[in-house]
């Protein structure tokens, strides 16, 4: 009985020892090739805004909006401040190579997220796989009949050349080149009026030849709806998949404009970018990457709706 009491003090002991010896707060770095006004990033900040509430740490963050030189510097300025951490994101392939070195070389954590860039010496990426994503939209495409060999594809993205359209191209041709299913790219801007004048026009014009749309970011794929409106073509009229971080699209799916969205997972990319970040500068290797996103249909699509409206 002694010997049990002995062992709860000494338990109670180091117990009240853990809590009693919080960790000092740090600063990190949380940047953004995004543009504030893109929906999607709205619930990427709200992550890195939680953690920095959870653990009580300062994370300081910044959009670029594709200007690859404005976030090279954010980076540098990050360094020079001396950050415990940093988690960005990549505008273009190769586009962070130096600044990631020159955080390696100053001993900074940095953590890849939302759009990966295995060209450059990240501790780890968080986010989904871009090309696995691209080549998920075409083989749904496939495999529910909604196009075949000699269908032509429509792929709007707001951002021409960025990463995430670069990757999630490949992995559509993947699907596409074998069967023969051609497609076009058309840029469509981070400004949703311009995005949605742009698209209207696109699908005026081309109306007749298109079998399908892949929305390859999430300001294109949720104004599906309005320029499908606009134009006069019903819902599920032309089959539509693509990215569905943002209520816009998860209503489309509800009302058929769009059949099924991809899912990134915003909040918890952010969120797990960021305590991946303070863990490596606590010591421990972030050997690994975490995949985050899931494909959704209607059936699935009031759960993230849920989710975006803070239910």
């Amino acid at each position: 009985m002694y010997k049990q009491i002995k062992q709860l003090l000494l338990f109670g002991a180091l117990s009240t020892s853990l809590l009693a010896s919080p960790a000092t707060a740090k600063t990190f770095y949380w940047i953004s090739h995004g543009s504030p006004a893109d929906p999607v990033w709205t619930y990427f900040l709200a992550g890195a805004q939680q953690w920095a509430a959870d653990t009580g740490n300062e994370v300081n963050t910044s959009f670029h909006n594709g200007d690859v030189a404005s976030q090279q510097e954010a980076v540098r300025a990050a360094i020079a401040a001396g950050a415990d951490g940093i988690a960005t994101s990549s505008p273009d392939p190769g586009s962070l190579v130096a600044v990631t070195r020159e955080a390696n070389e100053a001993g900074i954590p940095i953590v890849n997220m939302n759009t990966p860039d295995p060209s450059a010496n990240f501790d780890a990426y968080v986010g989904g796989d871009l090309i696995a994503y691209g080549r998920d939209w075409a083989q749904y495409l496939v495999d529910k009949g909604l196009v075949e060999s000699g269908d032509f594809v429509w792929m709007p993205v707001e951002v021409p050349g960025a990463t995430y359209g670069v990757l999630e191209e490949q992995g559509v041709a993947s699907v596409f080149e074998p069967m023969n299913i051609t497609w076009e790219i058309t840029d469509a801007t981070l400004d949703q009026g311009e995005v949605i004048t742009r698209m209207t026009d696109y699908l005026t014009a081309n109306y007749d030849k298109i079998d399908a749309i892949i929305g390859l970011g999430d300001l294109v794929t949720g104004s599906i709806k309005r320029v499908f409106n606009q134009c006069g073509v019903a819902p599920g009229e032309i089959p539509v998949v693509g990215w569905g971080n943002s209520l816009d699209t998860t209503q489309e799916v509800l009302e058929g404009y769009v059949n099924a969205a991809q899912w990134q997972d915003p909040q918890a990319t952010s969120y797990m970018a960021l305590s991946l970040a303070a863990m490596v500068a606590s010591g421990i290797p972030a050997d690994f990457d975490i995949t985050t996103g899931a494909l959704y249909e209607a059936d699935r699509a009031q759960v993230y709706d849920d989710i975006l409206s803070g239910k």
